[in-house]
């Protein structure tokens, strides 16, 4: 039963998740960053650097991964 005076309509208004992760993200990290760059990406070359760094971290991390397992060190 809706509680009276709420919207009955929420779920029009609801977050919707932008991208599938099996993970949230919660956790920050600070990275510094040229000046130039930092202008670049305010001026709006980039509309949604966040989730281009990260998918840029998960690529070069994968690739460490990968080359560890082909070559494990005892």
């Amino acid at each position: 039963m809706p509680r009276p005076g709420g919207n009955p309509a929420l779920s029009e208004y609801q977050f919707e998740r932008k991208y599938s992760r099996s993970e949230s993200c919660t956790e920050k990290m600070t990275i510094r960053l040229p000046p130039s760059l930092k202008a670049d990406i305010k001026a709006g070359w980039l509309s949604d650097w966040q989730e281009v760094a990260r998918i840029a971290l998960e690529e070069a991390i994968a690739k460490k991964k990968a080359q560890a397992a082909q070559n494990p060190t005892d």
